[in-house]
C-alpha cells in the first residue's frame, strides 16, 4: 500500500481510471492497528485495485470532504469519483472488508 502524504498525491491517485481504495487512518487509532494485521492478504487477493492510505489528520479538508468521520474507513474511487465507502464501525474484520470488496464493480 503505498502512502500518500498530501492532497496533491490524493487528488492524482483517485482520478485513475481503474478502482483506487484508500484507507484513512490515524497513528492513535486502535482499529486502524487492528486493520493493519490482515489488510495485507486482503491487499493480495484483491489486486484488481490500487491501494492507498492516508492520515486523515495531515488531510482534514479531505476528511471532512467525502464525509470521513470514523476511522479507518476505505473509500474506493475511481476517475476522481467516490463510488463506495466502507465506514470504521463496519471494518472491523477481513471479513467485512472483503465484503464490501466484492460490491464494488470496476
Amino acid at each position: 500500500m503505498k502512502r500518500l502524504q498530501d492532497a496533491q498525491q490524493f487528488e492524482q491517485a483517485i482520478a485513475a481510471s481503474t478502482p483506487v481504495v484508500v484507507k484513512f487512518f490515524t497513528t492513535w487509532c486502535p482499529d486502524c492497528v487492528r486493520m493493519d494485521q490482515f489488510i495485507g492478504e486482503v491487499i493480495a487477493a484483491y489486486p484488481q485495485f490500487t491501494w492507498y492510505d492516508i492520515n486523515r489528520d495531515d488531510v482534514p479538508d479531505i476528511a471532512e470532504t467525502y464525509n470521513v468521520m470514523g476511522i479507518p474507513s476505505l473509500l474506493v474511487f475511481q476517475n476522481g469519483e467516490k463510488i463506495a465507502h466502507l465506514h470504521s464501525a463496519n471494518a472491523k474484520t477481513r471479513e467485512q472488508v472483503e465484503e464490501f470488496l466484492q460490491t464494488i464493480k470496476g
